[in-house]
């Protein structure tokens, strides 16, 4: 009941406040910033940057990507959070968002309070993979092998509270097979141990593994969404697998201060649901390992919302914190 709360007061936040900063008949006037809390070079950084070239032609004026990495983006949404609403200055939301408001109870703002949703956009698909050396072809075969070898079966992330981690608890969660993490700060670092057969298991982005499977470096077991992914439409879903309502994806879409006037919001809702409707842009993301994931602002507060609630379970189950 809560989440269902929140999520109504995400969705019409806009519109509550919409008075306090009146929008520019001539919407927009000058350049639109885009803050991410991930550093140039990431998906999130590539995806944006990707929207962003289209939203600059939709719009007629330029929208600029600016990186703000650190505090698992903590830093650069509380920026956005702090500027003015008046849909100059945006942050891309994602998964790690719906997660830090339980993993860190203390950052700086209320995501349903403070943001107002702009709309859905991508989603990075991901891939449950395996060292060959472990001999396992489905996620059938590595659930017996785990319950085999109780404490054994190590997976690696790419660190605490990571949708490569939290993916991993949830399948032990789910399905009783109970794996051993291991958290890396870098992805150079837990490709190169993955590689090794230091580590058996990863929930890995598609992009990042699917040259290492191609090469039968790495088995592929499934991937992680709700529904087969267009990278790896041969694969099935870990719920088509057996492991019930399943549904890990990374994904991303942005955000405005929660006062933004809802023609604003309008516009560059407009502009998102284009750029992601391009043929150009959907090529793009595809050569990255990277798909559309639309949806409105309606859509986007139920999706964070459930996905708060999801995360959160799985959080106080585990006992993880980042202490």
């Amino acid at each position: 009941m809560i989440h269902r709360h929140l999520a109504l007061a995400f969705a019409t936040s806009a519109l509550v406040f919409g008075a306090v900063a009146p929008a520019s008949a001539a919407f927009p006037d000058k350049p639109v910033r885009i803050v991410i809390g991930f550093p140039p070079g990431t998906a999130t950084d590539v995806a944006t940057r990707i929207i962003a070239a289209r939203m600059s032609e939709i719009l007629g004026e330029q929208v600029v990507v600016d990186n703000k990495p650190g505090a698992g983006t903590n830093i650069a949404a509380s920026a956005v959070a702090r500027s003015d609403p008046d849909g100059y200055t945006l942050f891309m939301a994602g998964n790690s968002n719906s997660v830090n408001q339980t993993l860190m109870p203390s950052v700086p703002f209320d995501f349903f309070k403070d943001f107002a949703p702009v709309g859905m956009a991508v989603t990075v698909p991901s891939i449950l993979v395996v060292t060959p050396s472990l001999g396992v072809s489905s996620v059938a075969q590595l659930i017996d092998v785990v319950k085999q070898r109780p404490g054994k079966v190590f997976f690696a992330s790419s660190g605490i509270g990571a949708t490569s981690h939290l993916s991993g608890e949830l399948f032990g969660m789910t399905t009783g097979a109970k794996m051993t993490h291991v958290p890396y700060k870098g992805s150079s670092q837990v490709m190169t141990d993955l590689l090794a057969g230091s580590v058996q298991v990863m929930f890995a982005p598609a992009s990042t593994v699917l040259p290492y499977i191609k090469e039968g470096k790495l088995t592929a077991l499934a991937t992680t969404g709700n529904e087969r992914s267009r990278i790896a439409p041969d694969l099935p879903t870990v719920a088509e697998a057996g492991v019930k309502d399943y549904d890990t994806r990374i994904w991303f879409g942005p955000v405005a201060p929660a006062k933004t006037p809802q023609a604003v919001i309008g516009t560059l809702a407009a502009a998102l649901d284009k750029a992601l409707d391009s043929q150009d842009v959907k090529d793009q993301l595809a050569a990255q390992g990277i798909e559309p994931f639309k949806g409105d602002a309606a859509r986007f507060s139920a999706y964070m919302a459930s996905e708060m609630k999801k995360w959160a379970e799985v959080i106080k189950a585990s006992g993880i914190t980042l202490q």
